[in-house]
């Protein structure tokens, strides 16, 4: 956890919970659950209560340190906030999540109708059925 002391956010108060909590969230090659991280710190031998996890994400998001990813209306992720955003595909069987490589909306947006309207944003969501759901 020596990385995530380090590389620590300004203006956020460092306590074990919060540490442990971007420490998994850092490590993790993809979004987790708020549950999924609780669970990955118990494997670290640092318990939390997920209530405390959820407090600490809330933090770190309103500090825009980690973004929300909210998967098919209920299932929030959170993964640490990057240069460039990423968008998923989501399994609707077991959750897996799958990283796009490139943003297909970059493709996109030059073909606006307005050439002046300025984008700040955007959301895209992929969902369907990874091959183990499927039975293949």
């Amino acid at each position: 956890m020596d990385e995530t002391l380090a590389a620590w956010p300004d203006g956020i108060k460092k306590t074990r919970q919060r540490t442990v909590v971007l420490h998994v969230l850092r490590q993790s090659p993809r979004p987790l659950s708020a549950m999924e991280i609780s669970a990955q710190a118990e494997k670290l031998g640092q318990p939390l209560w997920l209530s405390t996890v959820y407090r600490a994400l809330e933090i770190f998001v309103e500090r825009e340190v980690v973004v929300r990813i909210v998967l098919s209306g209920d299932l929030a992720v959170y993964e640490p906030k990057r240069p460039h955003h990423s968008h998923y595909a989501v399994c609707l069987g077991c959750r897996k999540t799958l990283r796009l490589e490139h943003c297909p909306m970059e493709l996109h947006m030059p073909l606006l109708p307005d050439p002046d309207f300025q984008v700040l944003g955007h959301n895209l969501e992929i969902y369907g059925y990874c091959k183990d759901c499927r039975g293949l």
